[in-house]
């Protein structure tokens, strides 16, 4: 059967204690069998959860009262509008749990690069400076990256981009030395999304503070993979992405500290703590404040040690197989629990998921996806365009398996060898 994985090998495997924890999720006072997405069940082996994960069976299920009773707009003040409006404010109070935020806002938006623009361009035009200037650093999503070439362009904006080291890491020093009297912004991600380097949001997010600036983080491949604490971060603002967490497409959200004005960049009827014009989306809401909780769960039971194990034992067994031509792309500690990041010597990423249809992997970012020149991101990190085309990504999940990691390594290993 190749790499491809059927509904009864999932069942039988409930059995063995490496596959256990993955279909089983504890929570408090309960345990439950933990359903596998039917999208998972008879595809490639999937070490693409960087780029999007499935949506979670339990998420799914409670969408669907919002989707048909629960239809009323939750700022009406009659009977329809009750229970969606009550929904949503759970919803917010999951995500906020999530993150450490007792207090401050969360607002809903449609996606990650929507809470990005908010952030970025609702702080700078906030703060009403005379061509002001942001700092950011060259490995962001293009998101954060794209926003700043716009405020460059249309209100005159000084970006600063600052280096990388060869793990991918920011040093505090440079971004203490990149601020002028005219400084209001610092966006830096909290981790990688190719390489999952874990960047010093606390010390950076410190030294913004320190220069009186508003410092913005991109959360969106962090959030329920490790844990996170804005308070602790101390972020003025952070964004959480629902498609990246089990929750669908089309659904993220902006933390934002108490006090840290914005200009919003949808105009309206006020949704949104002002900040969001139109009618929410309360079925998806719900979905992010579900998989927020299922989050948490998930942390609080250890599910990322289960996820570091299967990534390294990967790690591992590739490098075993294809000695001396394994290379690793970023930090070896500092970085996500499920995101193995390497380059095979002597073939292209491309070339190598190419002959290996069993597997669904990236050659690095999704954005980028089908353009064959090296990562920018491992480019910026110093590494050759030898190196960067033949850079891997692969990124497991919730519904990973040892099985998977083992058929994996083997399946990359024979394209690697094969002449």
């Amino acid at each position: 059967m190749g790499g491809r994985r059927d509904h009864r090998r999932l069942r039988a495997d409930r059995g063995d204690p490496h596959v256990r924890n993955t279909h089983i999720r504890s929570t408090v006072g309960e345990r439950h069998i933990v359903t596998v997405p039917s999208g998972l069940t008879d595809g490639p082996i999937y070490l693409d959860y960087n780029a999007t994960t499935p949506i979670d069976p339990a998420v799914t299920e409670a969408i669907l009262p919002y989707l048909t009773g629960g239809f009323g707009n939750p700022s009406s003040d009659h009977h329809y509008g009750t229970a969606p409006r009550a929904a949503l404010e759970h919803a917010r109070g999951q995500v906020s749990a999530l993150i450490g935020a007792a207090a401050g806002r969360i607002v809903f938006t449609g996606s990650g690069s929507e809470a990005d623009n908010l952030a970025i361009r609702g702080a700078v035009l906030a703060a009403g400076a005379d061509r002001p200037h942001v700092i950011t650093q060259q490995t962001e999503h293009p998101a954060v990256l794209a926003t700043y070439q716009a405020l460059r362009r249309w209100h005159e904006v000084d970006v600063t981009y600052l280096p990388v080291d060869g793990a991918g890491v920011v040093d505090p020093a440079e971004l203490a030395a990149a601020f002028t009297e005219h400084t209001v912004l610092v966006s830096i991600m909290a981790a990688n999304n190719e390489t999952g380097a874990l960047q010093p949001i606390a010390e950076l997010a410190r030294v913004t503070h320190e220069h009186g600036a508003v410092f913005h983080c991109d959360a969106a491949q962090a959030v329920g993979k490790i844990p996170l604490d804005v308070s602790a971060l101390d972020v003025d603002l952070l964004t959480v992405v629902g498609h990246k967490m089990y929750a669908p497409k089309g659904i993220a959200a902006l933390y934002i500290r108490s006090g840290v004005p914005l200009e919003p960049l949808i105009y309206g009827g006020g949704q949104e703590h002002g900040l969001r014009a139109g009618t929410e989306n309360v079925a998806f809401a719900v979905a992010l404040g579900t998989a927020a909780q299922l989050a948490a769960d998930d942390l609080a039971a250890g599910g990322r040690h289960r996820i570091q194990q299967l990534r390294d034992r990967l790690h591992d067994l590739l490098v075993r197989s294809l000695p001396e031509r394994v290379l690793l792309n970023g930090p070896m500690s500092a970085r996500l629990p499920n995101t193995l990041n390497i380059s095979i010597r002597g073939i292209t990423g491309h070339s190598l998921l190419a002959a290996t249809p069993d597997i669904a992997a990236s050659t690095g970012s999704a954005c980028h996806s089908g353009d064959h020149q090296p990562s920018p991101v491992l480019t910026a990190m110093g590494l050759d365009a030898d190196r960067g085309l033949a850079a891997l990504r692969l990124s497991l999940g919730r519904w990973s398996t040892r099985d998977d990691v083992d058929r994996a390594a083997e399946l990359i290993t024979a394209s690697a060898r094969r002449p």
